[in-house]
């Protein structure tokens, strides 16, 4: 009894290998899974991120304690805003002294005048020549002061505004570190990057956050690439952009079917991925390819998928 059980056995798997399969290829679905991480250090304030939700592209889902950072940009900006009254009007510091000048001139209009007045005078021999000479003596004198006050004027003008240079270079790196800090506060907001599925979960509201801590896992299920394997044989029957049959397990002995495109042939051969019994099978090289599908909610990240691009 034994016996003949050993041998009906040996009979079935025979008849199975070498039956010829009703397929092309197959493989397993897969997206691509994006791991959206913490920017940020603090205190996880807000999460609205559940497992199966689906989420858009752009949505704010949480946010990090930012509050030091925030008080650093204020800090920063009173300062830019104090840097305009450390600088000095020009005309504030030069007003006395254009005062004076204004004053000297009048001065030698008047010592001018005064002059041609004792001219008259000594040719009238009604001044002596000495009073004459001391006037012209005074004009000169008068010259020579507003020569100075007016070099003074520029001087004072120069300091002013190389003062006030050097106080406003301070503005524009301030600027940047507001800029930096304001950058540092945006990144205490947890926006999601695509739109898809959350599909795991690892971060809970109360939580320290530090930069770079996984906060959760999202892929568009929407659209699912089944990566199969193909022989060398098999090659020469397809191209990129090629419409096939993409079929599942519908769990009631029959199949549910979806159409494909082949958007991705591997250039490079590989060994074949499944487990190997034999030197022979070793030696065979596959290819790999990619046939996007789109998902109807039935076919899941991971699950056997066929390929059909002939007719069995």
């Amino acid at each position: 009894m034994k016996k003949f059980i050993v041998i009906l056995s040996s009979a079935l798997l025979l008849n199975a290998c070498t039956q010829k399969n009703d397929f092309d290829a197959s493989g397993n679905f897969e997206a691509d899974e994006v791991i959206v991480s913490a920017q940020q250090n603090g205190v996880l304030l807000s999460y609205s991120v559940k497992e199966g939700n689906k989420l858009e592209s752009g949505d704010n889902v949480g946010q990090i304690d930012v509050k030091i950072t925030e008080l650093q940009k204020q800090q920063t900006e009173a300062s830019i805003a104090a840097l305009s009254e450390k600088t000095v009007a020009p005309n504030d510091q030069a007003e006395l002294v254009r005062r004076q000048l204004d004053v000297q001139k009048s001065q030698l209009e008047q010592q001018i005048r005064e002059r041609n007045r004792t001219e008259n005078l000594v040719k009238a021999d009604a001044a002596t020549r000495k009073q004459l000479d001391d006037i012209n003596s005074s004009i000169d004198q008068l010259r020579k002061q507003i020569a100075v006050t007016e070099q003074q004027i520029k001087l004072n003008t120069y300091n002013t505004n190389t003062q006030n240079r050097s106080i406003l270079s301070e503005k524009a790196p301030m600027e940047k570190a507001a800029a930096q800090l304001q950058e540092q506060i945006n990144k205490g907001q947890i926006i999601n990057p695509i739109s898809g599925t959350v599909l795991t979960n690892y971060a809970l509201q109360g939580e320290m956050q530090v930069v770079g801590k996984p906060l959760y896992k999202i892929a568009n299920t929407d659209i699912l690439d089944l990566r199969a394997y193909i022989t060398g044989t098999q090659l020469p029957q397809i191209k990129v952009g090629q419409q096939v049959t993409v079929r599942i397990d519908d769990g009631k002995e029959g199949y549910k079917e979806y159409a494909g495109t082949i958007f991705w042939i591997s250039d490079k051969s590989e060994f074949s991925p499944k487990t190997i019994q034999t030197k022979d099978e070793r030696a065979n090289l596959v290819y790999a390819m990619k046939v996007r599908v789109k998902n109807d909610g039935y076919i899941k990240i991971g699950m056997y998928g066929e390929v059909l691009w002939t007719k069995h």
